[in-house]
């Protein structure tokens, strides 16, 4: 299916060739080979797994098949909005990069743990592996920083008088994330894919996939609102209540963690020149516009899938997240050597500070100075 209003996709052409990538690949893969480890999940994932499904899982079930009392069906809900945000982190994005196994079918499988939770695969994997791995924080292109109704995050669209206030507002549609993802993104996103020649099915193809996602998008409203209320006799009250609360903690843990990588003040935010050409190497565009933060706190790094450690996810998408604590050494110390910028808030409360910062600036309309161009 063609369209007039399909991207172009812009090429990146370095000034100067680098062997920054090469070498860097070539010391990681030394590592696992040294070490003789798999480059997949290990032991520690598995168990990860394990505990995130189960913290999801179970308390459905238990409202579900149990009457329970108010508050305890309020804190599973609360349970289920943690456990919805880790599998996010964790699981589906591993899986849905192919690093969780090498067994293609095991990837699959546990890459639909998003549709468990709400959303949908295909869509997923346009928007974060191909639009945003491939062109982080391109204005038009990454729909990560794409302006949403009325929070902007890229320094090249328009800024409006409102968005001078966002850095007050935006925790309330980060909470709102998942829901507006559950409701109506993945349809926004359908439409859109096919209208720009992002999504590349055939119309049959496309039919198809509608139909499933309608499906499964009931299947997750019946099993969270309807069927509590149908054979347990839950109020009406109660459940969309509780449904809306593990909507809000796993939007809000979604939207800052997601946001400290990219959206912080540390990160450059270039655009193609009039060749449509990024004069930059893929590997070192990948660096100047993806943050690090809190690499020491083992917790947070557990919870949120190495999402802190953005740089190596993005120059390493295939390698299970469990590994980039280790492989964040040889990737500093390359990227020192070869003099291209290793960034990093070194804790979340700093990538929290640069955050606020960044939307903050971007209240009001400049521009040049943050691109870095």
């Amino acid at each position: 299916m063609t369209s007039t209003n399909q991207k172009t996709f812009p090429r990146f052409v370095p000034k100067e060739k680098s062997i920054f990538f090469p070498t860097l690949q070539k010391r990681v893969n030394q590592y696992f080979k040294d070490n003789n480890i798999s480059k997949n999940a290990n032991s520690t994932m598995v168990i990860k797994t394990i505990v995130l499904l189960a913290a999801f899982i179970v308390p459905v079930l238990m409202v579900n098949l149990m009457f329970l009392n108010t508050w305890l069906v309020v804190v599973l809900y609360s349970i289920m909005g943690f456990a919805l945000a880790g599998i996010g982190m964790s699981i589906m994005h591993d899986s849905n990069h192919g690093a969780y196994s090498k067994n293609q079918y095991v990837n699959n499988w546990l890459g639909y743990s998003l549709n468990l939770i709400g959303g949908m695969v295909f869509n997923w994997k346009l928007q974060h592996n191909v639009l945003h791995h491939t062109y982080p924080n391109i204005h038009n292109l990454d729909d990560d920083i794409a302006d949403k109704l009325v929070l902007r995050f890229s320094p090249h669209s328009t800024a409006k008088k409102f968005h001078r206030f966002q850095f007050i507002y935006v925790f309330f549609f980060y909470s709102i994330l998942t829901l507006y993802w559950a409701l109506a993104k993945d349809f926004i996103q359908y439409f859109k894919y096919i209208k720009e020649g992002t999504n590349r099915f055939t119309k049959s193809e496309n039919i198809k996939y509608f139909i499933s996602m309608v499906f499964l998008k009931l299947l997750f409203f019946t099993y969270m609102i309807i069927l509590p209320i149908v054979f347990q006799g839950y109020s009406v009250g109660l459940i969309i209540s509780g449904f809306l609360i593990m909507q809000a903690i796993g939007g809000l843990v979604l939207g800052l963690v997601f946001q400290l990588a990219h959206s912080v003040e540390e990160a450059e935010f270039p655009l193609p020149n009039d060749l449509n050409i990024i004069e930059n190497d893929w590997a070192v565009h990948q660096m100047r516009t993806t943050v690090n933060f809190a690499r020491n706190n083992k917790l947070l790094s557990w919870y949120v899938g190495g999402l802190n450690f953005q740089v190596e996810h993005h120059l390493f998408p295939n390698i299970c997240h469990v590994h980039y604590p280790q492989i964040s050494k040889i990737v500093e110390e390359t990227a020192n050597e070869f003099n291209v910028p290793y960034l990093c808030a070194p804790t979340i409360k700093q990538a929290f500070a640069s955050h606020l910062g960044m939307l903050k600036k971007l209240g009001f309309s400049f521009n040049l100075d943050l691109a870095k161009m």
